[in-house]
């Protein structure tokens, strides 16, 4: 009897008081960790599955998780393009070659521009908060998100019991799912509601649901510059917060509902909008609901934590990044960012790596649209820049490491997207230019805006969809699909080709060159004519257009004239102080510190410029880059990175990624010098854009592997370590991609190559190249190739 009793006092214990860890360690390269809940949006931690991002705070008296749906804009299906814009084309371009650019602003200002001037704003959600009353003063706080799993935690202990809160967006799922428990059977006690930011919205509660409906605000300015109102808002939403509980009980109370005395519970959070595509938002938000709801019931928070889990891992686990640690490396992450400058602790660098990669997985999936300026996450009505899609750097920069880190599945979203403008810019080219073809300028948003927006000095720039078109190319290059070159890719680069070939025009001063305008240089010198990165960009075009047209045996004819006119279009030139000249005439202003280097896109991500091929050219943007300086905002700071692993200069390169690896509030940052990043390793313009972070992954692969060079049979040298820093001597990358189709896994030791492993995924001839030394290799689809150092 008496054992009995112990036993059964045994069995109750471990029944009623379950010790937890936190999580598994982090690795110090796979994970951001803090000791204490998030004061601000930007030490907030994101979670993303591409259609539903969350930022969570970590509170313990008070939680906050703040939450968006990709598709909840302002406004609603509109046609941006002035009617009739293309009578004043021929007059804009006179009073330009005349030297008359103020008139020639205000023309185009008046006749030439968007209707309305602007564009519309990507708008948050809601909120989900939760309140643990007499959690003041907890023990042993800590706060992660953990890239290895995608999985954000939250951990604290409280009067002998430990709680933990896990959070995920799940992707099979479609859902945010967060899981409470603590370790004391009947100890869990919170209420949990949702609010909204938008001015129409209500919530109500049904059985075990909390519903939130709404209408999107319309955009914050009611009228343009040009004084003319923007169109209302017409998108409706629904997000519904279910809650369940494992032991206790839950009740309303208002419009909360309140888990008592539980020992764990689950909160399943599902959105949705009236969108359906750019011209059609007659979706019904509650069946999508209602849908996404049906998918999850029966399913177990383990199931739905091991799918999630191993959906996020087929993508991020392709690529590893090993560059050493030490005891600074297990410092929370806002300790170690403070000191990197002078630590320069390399595994913040494969931390920064990885969560680009994170990044981009979490706001760009298969069937979503493409990250925006702040990927997925925005808590602002009226955001910086509205949020939208900024195409004369931004948006391509977030795509830079999609397929060379191995996440070509990514970038569906942005194809998707270019096509899509392929078809409304159809329409601006023929209202603006009376052209054939398509044509886009510096920005878009959900409704597929392709008009020029917001002033003529700088709006009136139509290589966006040019450039846009790049990554298409590069989806090929990488991954050999020809099926989807022939069509997907190559309509969409001939029609951007055709508007070209019609654009361009002989220059008055060289009647032998073809030159773009009216245009800009971004974002400075105004409405011109014939500025560098134009050239650089169609001629780019023009050439991927004609390979394709080769590869499918189709078009001779219009590649052939594609050919003659891209000898024509203007040079590069070298100016007066030996630097790249980023207009037609030599006038560039060697204290000019701006953060755009708009006209180095030749350099990086264009192939035309290189050390190896073009070397006075690589010279002049190395005088460039010197008198522009290295500091600029976040995103200039990390497109500064690529550049200088373009000039093969991996130490410079590294100076440029220590000064994005700055906190943002440094002292030292002022308005032209001001970037870093935020305490959740966001990159700060300020405020927070994005495409830093996806900049800095490039970057970094960049130093690592170049195969943007090919021979002259047209196959493409796989460069490794190119731009090695000093201050990353020794390291291993696994998973890294290279044009053609190659896979790599390459070491190093002191600075020097120790072994490549090559798999060979297309068969393609293989070139690689090594300290100038190379070693070429006929290769078998599925095989993998391994060299030395001593190999070469």
């Amino acid at each position: 009897m008496k054992k009995s009793v112990i036993f059964l006092t045994a069995y109750l214990f471990v029944s009623c008081s379950t010790y937890f860890e936190p999580a598994e360690e982090l690795n110090p390269s796979m994970g951001l960790w803090y000791n204490e809940a998030a004061s601000e949006w930007t030490d907030a931690l994101p979670v993303g599955n591409g259609r539903l991002g969350a930022m969570i705070y970590g509170g313990t008296t008070s939680d906050t998780i703040q939450f968006n749906e990709e598709t909840l804009w302002s406004g609603q299906p509109h046609n941006y393009s002035h009617e009739g814009a293309y009578n004043y084309l021929g007059k804009i371009r006179q009073l330009l070659w005349d030297g008359k650019q103020a008139e020639a602003e205000q023309l185009a200002n008046e006749h030439f521009m968007s209707e309305p001037f602007g564009q519309f704003c990507y708008q948050p959600f809601g909120k989900i908060f939760l309140n643990f009353p007499g959690h003041e003063n907890p023990e042993n706080y800590k706060r992660q998100i953990d890239l290895r799993n995608a999985l954000s935690t939250v951990f604290y202990e409280l009067d002998g019991v430990s709680f933990k809160r896990e959070t995920f967006a799940s992707n099979p799922d479609q859902a945010i799912i967060i899981h409470l428990e603590a370790s004391k059977n009947g100890a869990l006690n919170f209420a949990a509601g949702l609010n909204c930011p938008h001015e129409n919205y209500s919530v109500s509660i049904e059985n075990d649901q909390i519903i939130l409906k709404g209408k999107a605000n319309n955009y914050p300015n009611k009228l343009g510059r040009d004084g003319k109102p923007y169109p209302e808002s017409k998108l409706i939403f629904e997000a519904r917060l279910k809650v369940t509980n494992e032991g206790g009980g839950i009740v309303k109370d208002g419009k909360t509902l309140k888990v008592a005395n539980a020992r764990k519970a689950t909160l399943y959070l599902v959105a949705a909008t009236s969108f359906v595509n750019y011209s059609d938002i007659s979706a019904n938000p509650s069946e999508k609901c209602d849908s996404y709801l049906s998918n999850i019931n029966g399913k177990s928070y383990e199931m739905l934590k091991s799918s999630h889990i191993e959906d996020y891992q087929k993508l991020f686990n392709r690529v590893e990044l090993d560059l050493g640690s030490s005891e600074i490396s297990k410092r929370p992450t806002d300790e170690r960012l403070a000191t990197f400058k002078a630590d320069e602790d390399p595994s913040l660098v494969s931390l920064l790596y990885q969560y680009g990669r994170y990044l981009l997985i979490s706001s760009s999936r298969p069937g979503t649209q493409p990250a925006n300026l702040q990927g997925i996450w925005n808590d602002k009505i009226a955001p910086p820049w509205d949020s939208k899609y900024t195409i004369n750097i931004n948006t391509e920069m977030n795509y830079w490491p999609a397929e060379m880190t191995n996440l070509s599945e990514c970038t569906n979203p942005l194809i998707k997207m270019v096509t899509e403008i392929a078809q409304t810019g159809k329409n601006v080219a023929k209202e603006h230019y009376d052209m054939d073809g398509w044509v886009t300028h510096h920005n878009t948003d959900i409704w597929r805006g392709a008009a020029p927006i917001n002033n003529s000095n700088h709006g009136i720039w139509p290589t966006g969809g040019a450039w846009l078109s790049q990554h298409l190319w590069w989806h090929y290059q990488f991954n050999g699909d020809k099926a989807f070159l022939g069509k997907t890719a190559y309509p969409v680069l001939k029609e951007a080709s055709r508007f070209f070939a019609e654009y361009l025009v002989p220059d008055p001063q060289h009647p032998e060159w073809l030159i773009s305008g009216p245009s800009n240089s971004p974002e400075q010198g105004g409405l011109v004519m014939g500025p560098t990165m134009d050239h650089q960009i169609i001629r780019e075009l023009f050439a991927n257009t004609i390979e394709a047209a080769n590869i499918l045996g189709v078009d001779n004819d219009f590649a052939k004239m594609l050919k003659e006119k891209r000898a024509k279009i203007a040079p590069n030139q070298i100016g007066q102080y030996g630097q790249l000249q980023e207009w037609l005439k030599d006038v560039d202003n060697p204290e000019n510190e701006h953060r755009h280097v708009s006209h180095l896109w030749g350099l990086h991500p264009g192939s035309e410029i290189h050390p190896l091929t073009t070397p006075d050219f690589a010279d002049a943007c190395k005088v460039t880059l010197s008198q522009r300086g290295d500091g600029g905002t976040g995103w200039s700071r990390a497109w500064k990175i690529n550049f200088w692993a373009r000039l093969l200069d991996g130490d410079h390169s590294f100076l440029l990624l220590k000064n994005l690896m700055v906190p943002s509030k440094s002292k030292e940052t002022n308005y032209e010098d001001r970037g870093g990043l935020y305490n959740n390793l966001f990159d700060a313009h300020p405020p927070f854009q994005i495409d830093g972070n996806f900049g800095a992954t490039s970057g970094t692969t960049e130093m690592l592997l170049q195969s943007h060079l090919r021979d002259e049979n047209g196959d493409f040298y796989q460069d490794l370590l190119p731009a090695l820093p000093s201050a990353l001597s020794s390291g291993k990358i696994t998973g890294i991609k290279g044009k053609g189709g190659f896979e790599f896994t390459i070491s190093w030791k002191d600075g020097s190559l120790v072994s490549a492993e090559i798999k060979s995924l297309l068969g393609n001839k293989l070139n690689l190249r090594y300290k100038g030394k190379i070693i070429s290799k006929n290769t078998n689809e599925g095989e993998s190739y391994t060299f030395t150092k001593e190999n070469f």
